[in-house]
């Protein structure tokens, strides 16, 4: 029986969507997947390895909030910082494995990391800022994987 693949692109780069690709990616590598992540555009921030990943509630009606608060109110300067606030207590008090954890565990699990080259090189990051042992390549180089892949998921 040939292992099954899964690949992932991700594409955003705050708190709550970092959570996502590195749950599935975890969850499938511990089920026998063979599985890649794609990082690009605003992903490549989860490979840093200073994570500063904010939360943004701004074009986000589905964030569950304790009280209702107005789009108008959620543009003021600090709302951000307290959502993200917010965000950590909450998952800290369920027990919910941190962003840098869940990574962890990918690396670990052998799960390809792969930053998008052209974004690297378009918004002049500097590979020194990101974590050890991720490759770097182009769109081809995940079609490669994903041409072959059983499930693909773009978050």
């Amino acid at each position: 029986m040939t292992e099954k693949k899964l690949a992932i692109i991700a594409t955003k780069g705050t708190l709550d969507w970092a959570y996502p690709p590195f749950i599935l990616a975890s969850t499938a590598s511990a089920l026998g997947y063979e599985t890649e992540i794609f990082f690009t555009f605003y992903g490549l921030q989860l490979l840093k390895k200073d994570l500063n990943l904010q939360v943004s509630s701004l074009g986000n009606p589905g964030m569950p909030m304790p009280m209702p608060v107005p789009v108008i109110l959620q543009a003021l300067p600090g709302m951000q910082s307290m959502m993200t606030m917010m965000m950590k207590q909450k998952m800290k008090s369920k027990g919910v494995a941190s962003v840098e954890e869940l990574r962890e565990l990918c690396v670990e699990a052998e799960v390809r990391l792969v930053a998008c080259q052209m974004t690297v090189d378009l918004f002049e990051f500097d590979t020194k800022d990101f974590i050890d042992g991720i490759e770097y390549g182009g769109a081809a180089t995940f079609f490669e994987f994903a041409g072959q892949s059983d499930i693909c998921m773009y978050i």
